[in-house]
């Protein structure tokens, strides 16, 4: 196992850096590295999760390919776009992707599917979810009757913030806004089936789109623990909070300190990084049948 990836730099290139991923200007195209930064109550904090970048990326490769969706991915095979001869091409394999350059939609264009995390806090305050009515006497990590779309604003710092529909179609424009929602509905279901047939309950997941020669493509991460909630199937049970796959792990231990999460958060303890690196990887082979290549 190698050391985290806390941040990558490639000579005579400026990357952009997001919370996890660092950006690069190829010309006609964009390097996207996934590191191995996490986030947690919208900070980054100081320590990495050793391949979870790897993870990201393979998962969403595997999605790309299984779902069959229009996309930004044009190769992971660095060896296509000439990068410096002192690049440690090693360090960066299987956390990276060359991909379409595309107007980015300014919308997280977020499915649920159960409720949990903010939406089971507001609907026990209102009876809503993002001021979506929904049936009273509802549990925590019930199954929705139907699941819900529930669009949020991408912001470049902090919480992205909910926004109704008829806020998006303001944004957006109502043609645009409706076949966003429909379209990251159906990938939603479609890929919350798959998984359920592999013993993983996707609970919700957040999309993001861009244009590309005038057809709205699937861009970023898609259906990863990052961008979704992942539950082992066979210890779910309504009214408990769910085990998980994703980053949830290090967000109850944060919970457990006195962090006031207004400061610079504290390091992760040894055994929560590797804890939290073995719910990715398995996040990963259950998902997509494979062994993980840097286990």
């Amino acid at each position: 196992m190698s050391d985290p990836v806390l941040e990558t730099n490639i000579t005579g290139m400026t990357p952009r850096r997001g919370k996890v991923r660092d950006m690069y200007d190829l010309g006609d195209s964009l390097l996207m590295i996934s590191t191995d930064r996490i986030s947690a109550f919208d900070w980054v904090l100081p320590s990495g999760i050793p391949d979870k970048g790897r993870v990201l990326t393979t998962i969403s490769e595997f999605w790309f390919e299984k779902l069959g969706i229009a996309n930004h991915l044009l190769t992971m095979d660095l060896t296509t776009i000439g990068l410096p001869d002192d690049t440690d091409v090693e360090s960066l394999t299987g956390r990276s992707m060359v991909v379409k350059k595309c107007d980015v939609v300014p919308i997280e264009c977020v499915v649920r599917g159960y409720l949990v995390g903010s939406g089971w806090k507001e609907y026990q305050e209102s009876g809503t979810v993002c001021g979506i009515e929904l049936p009273p006497g509802l549990q925590q990590a019930s199954q929705l009757e139907t699941p819900i779309f529930t669009p949020a604003t991408k912001e470049e710092s902090g919480h992205d913030i909910n926004i109704s529909f008829e806020t998006m179609v303001d944004i957006v424009g109502e043609d645009t806004a409706t076949e966003l929602c429909d379209r990251s509905m159906a990938i939603y279901q479609q890929g919350a089936e798959y998984a359920r047939e592999r013993g993983v309950i996707i609970a919700d997941t957040k999309f993001e789109w861009g244009w590309f020669e005038g057809e709205l493509i699937l861009i970023d991460e898609v259906l990863t623990p990052d961008s979704s909630r992942f539950w082992p199937a066979e210890t779910y049970r309504v009214g408990e909070s769910p085990r998980s796959f994703d980053k949830q792990f290090v967000r109850d231990w944060l919970e457990t300190t006195d962090w006031d999460k207004n400061s610079p958060p504290p390091s992760l303890p040894d055994d929560i990084v590797m804890n939290t690196r073995a719910k990715y990887i398995e996040a990963y082979e259950v998902i997509s049948g494979r062994e993980f290549p840097w286990k």
